[in-house]
């Protein structure tokens, strides 16, 4: 900061004195995303546990007492009740008693001791869709390990087929959360940071005195930026931290990589947050726009649904989020150990939406200033 020159290191001095001066200011910097990164990583998951499930056993043979016993001692069951007729049956999925119901017809045990194929009605609810096919998946797994099959067979049989699951074996869905946490919470902060700099400056009334200041619109931006770099990347490489010492994550990649990498994407998001810091006259206006400008940029990253899901026209506004490109950089930095020339092809989009959101927040601030 020494090599900067003297009217420069003194705005971002002040900015940083603005911003760490004030210890509830300090807390809320770092208390409330520590405490969400460790709050989410155990309740943002995909896992089903303490499922409830209703049985109607119209069999009553060796099969499909095995299955019953088996499903009741899955880990994914909380409880297991056994009914004794279709209404019952139905009545626990339509009153939310049951996420899932199994029916097995009379002639289960028989079909499966002739070594045909045996059916199984499996009513899901269709109320919690996500939790109701999780579910599936897992009493679809344990009829497997019976030997049973309760889908349609496959071209080659049972002991040519093979499933692995790459770079997460045991599908831990902390390794999946937790860097994706440290991105979205790095981001959050450094938004916030920065869209309420000028709205701050401006509701206080000292953003009449850089009217009248030779500073020039290019060294407001610098001032302003270099807290949020500073504060976002440091708060985003504490969690990775976090992530493989605490959540014991692998870790695979480049540290120095990683790095790089967050720093664009840290100014990319300082660039959105010194745009609605811009136009915002207060700071509840700035905090507003914010959180308008957060949510969509988490539901559209491919954090919570694959961004190949999403219609044409949201997967082209996707790759101007700059969430998106940092979640694949940061996940294949942990689990596959992404290389340089592979980050570079999701990190150079990020140096495209820094320069634009800097450039527009220079005209934005540079207007404000005539």
């Amino acid at each position: 900061m020494t090599l900067l020159p003297t009217r420069l290191r003194a705005q971002i001095v002040k900015e940083l004195l603005s911003i760490l001066r004030d210890p509830r200011a300090r807390f809320i910097l770092v208390g409330p995303p520590l405490l969400q990164l460790l709050v989410f990583s155990f309740a943002a998951t995909l896992e089903v546990t303490n499922a409830s499930l209703v049985v109607f056993d119209r069999d009553g043979g060796r099969w499909a007492q095995e299955l019953i016993a088996d499903l009741a001692a899955a880990r994914f069951v909380g409880t297991l009740r056994l009914v004794h007729s279709r209404p019952d049956l139905h009545a626990a999925i339509e009153q939310r008693r049951a996420l899932l119901a199994l029916e097995i017809p009379d002639t289960f045990s028989r079909q499966v001791a002739a070594g045909g194929p045996a059916e199984l009605q499996v009513i899901v609810d269709g109320r919690r869709a996500n939790s109701g096919q999780v579910a599936l998946g897992y009493v679809q797994a344990v009829a497997a390990a019976l030997g049973l099959t309760l889908q349609p067979q496959s071209l080659l049989p049972p002991e040519r087929i093979g499933l692995r699951h790459w770079f997460n074996p045991n599908l831990i869905y902390q390794w999946f959360v937790v860097p994706s946490l440290a991105g979205i919470m790095a981001m959050v902060v450094s938004l916030v940071v920065t869209a309420l700099s000028i709205a701050r400056e401006r509701e206080l009334g000292t953003f009449d005195q850089l009217l009248v200041s030779p500073t020039s619109s290019a060294e407001i931006i610098v001032a302003k930026t270099v807290p949020g770099l500073l504060i976002g990347s440091t708060l985003g490489m504490l969690m990775v931290a976090i992530g493989v010492l605490v959540f014991r994550v692998p870790f695979q990649g480049s540290v120095p990589l990683l790095y790089g990498a967050m720093l664009l994407f840290i100014l990319s998001i300082v660039g959105v947050g010194l745009m609605i810091s811009a136009i915002s006259a207060t700071q509840q206006q700035a905090i507003l726009g914010t959180f308008a400008a957060v949510v969509p940029m988490i539901l559209m990253s491919g954090f919570a649904t694959p961004v190949e899901n999403m219609p044409p026209v949201l997967q082209w506004l996707a790759e101007a989020i700059p969430l998106k490109h940092f979640l694949i950089i940061v996940q294949g930095s942990f689990l596959k150990g992404l290389p340089a020339g592979e980050i570079w092809r999701h990190a150079w989009p990020l140096v495209i939406i820094a320069l634009v959101t800097l450039a527009l927040a220079t005209l934005l601030v540079r207007s404000r200033l005539q």
